[in-house]
């Protein structure tokens, strides 16, 4: 879900977005769409004919066409539309059209709750020139908020070290993960991480990829790292399960979509190849 190739991201519009201009239109988590297979985002002739009103947000140009983010006022929809929840578009939007999608969730989020001042409680306004609320207050100013979090794929021979999240209502296994905390590096986080979720050491940490992931406003940093000693077991009421998978046996695994998969492929096909 990183930027697409040949988007040209803006913060402000030069001029009034042209009426077939895409738009990523947002309730509260769930994305506007025409039903239909595949789904069709709207354009925003579609939305001004749906009466649907709220905060845009212009974001630029994907493919030569206008993309605008909409925190959509509540109301009734009319027939062969529907809120769709982002997850649901997987492998059905184009990628770079998901990636958009979910920038755009990312920028209408923050709109929603930092329409006040976290400092004085004065209400906020859009800054002049970039994509930032500020505090005619006080003078504080507010970005986007981006949350950063580590992903780590441990190996053991030619064994990976798999774990099922109770969050995952399938039994999904996946490599670990967890969020940066204040003053430590990404490595710090691996280490830590690693050790409260599952009891191990590690060594050898190699960074593979990084993925903007938006549920909601993650940015997911990816490594491996080899086995460095401790026995396997579930330290964090996150984990139900964790154990060591053979290349040749594994379990469900999260969808092609997500930088897990890809750093779970990337593994095995370079424990195959030996």
């Amino acid at each position: 879900m990183n930027t697409p190739a040949g988007f040209e991201p803006a913060s402000a519009a030069i001029a009034e977005p042209a009426a077939d201009a895409v738009c990523f239109v947002w309730r509260d988590d769930r994305i506007l769409a025409r039903a239909g297979d595949p789904p069709v985002l709207p354009r925003l002739r579609d939305v001004a004919g749906l009466a649907i009103g709220g905060a845009r947000h212009y974001l630029g140009r994907l493919e030569g066409e206008d993309c605008v983010a909409i925190r959509a006022v509540p109301g009734e929809l009319a027939e062969g539309w529907e809120w769709r929840g982002l997850r649901s578009l997987f492998l059905q939007l184009p990628d770079p059209w998901l990636a958009l999608a979910g920038r755009a969730s990312q920028i209408v989020e923050w709109d929603r709750s930092h329409q006040f001042c976290g400092r004085c409680g004065a209400p906020t306004r859009d800054k002049a020139g970039e994509r930032a609320k500020e505090c005619p207050a006080c003078g504080h100013t507010v970005w986007p908020r981006v949350s950063p979090a580590m992903m780590v794929l441990v190996t053991r021979g030619s064994e990976l070290l798999l774990a099922r999240s109770k969050r995952f209502a399938q039994p999904v296994y996946s490599a670990l993960a967890g969020f940066v905390e204040a003053g430590e590096s990404i490595e710090d986080c691996v280490h830590r991480e690693v050790r409260e979720e599952v009891g191990i050491e590690v060594r050898d940490l190699r960074y593979m990829a990084s993925q903007s992931w938006p549920f909601p406003h993650s940015l997911m940093i990816a490594y491996n790292a080899e086995y460095a000693g401790g026995e396997v077991h579930p330290c964090d009421d996150e984990i139900l399960d964790a154990r060591w998978f053979t290349v040749d046996a594994l379990p469900q695994l999260p969808n092609p979509v997500s930088i897990a998969r890809a750093l779970i492929d990337s593994t095995v096909e370079r424990l195959r190849r030996g």
